[in-house]
């Protein structure tokens, strides 16, 4: 059998290894193992098809010549990168550079090239700190948004874009700003192309949560000097082991069908992502999106209403052993939680000898530490019957954070299928768009405003302090 750098262990899911009801048996996964196959082969030949771009994503190493060819036009000398975009145009790119960067430690950087800034929300604390603190000569700007009807990115754009026009004029603005969106179409690709700003395009069959494959990712990675090459060919060794029919053979599906079956099956409709490693804390954070925005859905493709969709729970060993992990073991029965362990992490540290107490840690490092209470959480929800998959990581690089991502794009596509619904849609956030636009006065929406304010005006005061 082949070694693989990223490996699944699902035997905490299953009742044998679990010895409880509450894993599954091997007649429910084998009775489900033909639909799986099914759902394999309807979303490649999506893919085939031209419908799902991100199938494709790793192979397309053409993408990183345009890249290459936009961020070797930028100024030189520049320090910062102020990345504009929000949900799927700022997760993924900040999960890559928090997992393959040292950190910035008491305000000074630890890693060499550019500080990247991804103010994601329309909070102005945050932005407005931001553009106080950065030289607008040493800063460039990317521009995120698939459609370039993002409200909160457009706002921060029109900022930002007379921020660098104060400073530096309308030619040394036009410079420091990419717009990385649709190809051919929407707000952003028309803006883009009437100031004379560069752009890279989010292939129009590739949904915004899953373009962390795209240049919305691999330009922040190229400007911080990291791999993306080696990114795309750990995502294409993936992708290859994701087209197996068979579930067993396939990681992607079989994690779309152990999550779906102990969801319907087992009422485990909280889905902990939990990474024993910080450096993954904002990939948790970017599965969140991706499984959440994806899998929540009212209606089925044939319109029949389902509500369903699990709900995807942050975590993070060991910190949260100290906060959920009680909740974990004692709370409700409803949580699949999925662990990811690191086999060799880059650097470590040891305890020196020491006596009394704590002499048990002498010539222990940190990282078979973290490790040991990796095991300890996932033996101890065991123990009392509580599920969990297993996730390995031979260790943390751009090849394996790259088939990690594809990894769990894959799931989730499979996932929508087992459902049988539309993973590639959110139909879920555009009444809240609506009414947000209609109180910012925007034409076309004054029905959302007033809409909005009748709702106010019937609803009572008493309930207030």
């Amino acid at each position: 059998m082949a070694t693989h750098p990223i490996t699944l262990d699902y035997s905490l899911a299953m009742q044998a290894g679990l010895s409880s009801p509450a894993g599954l048996s091997d007649a429910e996964l084998e009775a489900q193992l033909e639909p799986t196959s099914q759902a394999v082969r309807a979303v490649l030949a999506k893919a085939e098809a031209g419908e799902l771009g991100f199938f494709g994503l790793p192979s397309q190493r053409e993408m990183l010549a345009e890249i290459d060819a936009v961020a070797s036009r930028l100024p030189s000398g520049f320090t910062d990168v102020l990345v504009l975009g929000i949900g799927g145009s700022s997760l993924g790119t900040r999960a890559v550079l928090e997992a393959l960067r040292p950190p910035a430690i008491a305000g000074r950087a630890l890693a060499s090239g550019p500080a990247v800034h991804l103010p994601d929300n329309s909070d102005p604390w945050i932005f407005a700190h931001l553009l106080e603190a950065l030289d607008p000569s040493k800063t460039v700007v990317l521009v995120i948004s698939k459609s370039g009807g993002t409200v909160e990115t457009a706002a921060q754009m029109i900022i930002a874009q007379a921020w660098l026009h104060k400073a530096l004029g309308k030619d040394g603005a036009r410079a420091r700003i990419v717009a990385i969106t649709d190809p051919k179409s929407g707000t952003l690709r028309e803006l883009a192309t009437a100031e004379g700003w560069a752009t890279l395009p989010i292939p129009s069959n590739v949904g915004g949560r899953f373009c962390a494959l795209t240049a919305v990712g691999l330009l922040p990675a190229r400007l911080c000097g990291l791999d993306a090459t080696a990114m795309l060919s750990g995502a294409a060794a993936m992708a290859e082991r994701c087209r197996a029919l068979r579930a067993t053979d396939n990681p992607a599906a079989m994690i779309a069908l152990l999550s779906w079956l102990h969801d319907r099956e087992r009422g485990h409709s909280i889905h902990v992502m939990m990474p024993y490693a910080d450096r993954l804390k904002s990939f948790a954070a970017w599965y969140v999106q991706l499984w959440a925005e994806s899998l929540g859905k009212r209606v089925d493709r044939g319109g029949r209403t389902l509500e369903c969709g699990p709900t995807p729970l942050p975590a993070v060993g060991a910190t949260d052993q100290h906060a959920q992990v009680q909740l974990f073991m004692e709370g409700p029965r409803n949580k699949l939680v999925t662990f990811i362990g690191v086999a060799q992490h880059e650097r470590d540290l040891k305890v020196p000898g020491n006596e009394g107490a704590n002499a048990y840690l002498s010539g222990a490092s940190l990282a078979q530490l973290l490790e040991a209470e990796r095991l300890g959480t996932t033996e101890a929800l065991a123990a009392d019957g509580r599920p969990s998959l297993t996730l390995l990581l031979s260790k943390i690089d751009a090849s394996n954070v790259g088939g990690l991502l594809f990894l769990y794009e894959a799931a989730t596509a499979f996932s929508g299928e087992l459902y049988g619904i539309n993973a590639f849609d959110q139909p879920g956030v555009e009444l809240g768009k609506k009414l947000a636009f209609g109180l910012l006065g925007r034409s076309g929406y004054e029905a959302a405003a007033e809409q909005i304010r009748s709702a106010q005006r019937s609803r009572p005061g008493r309930y207030r302090s």
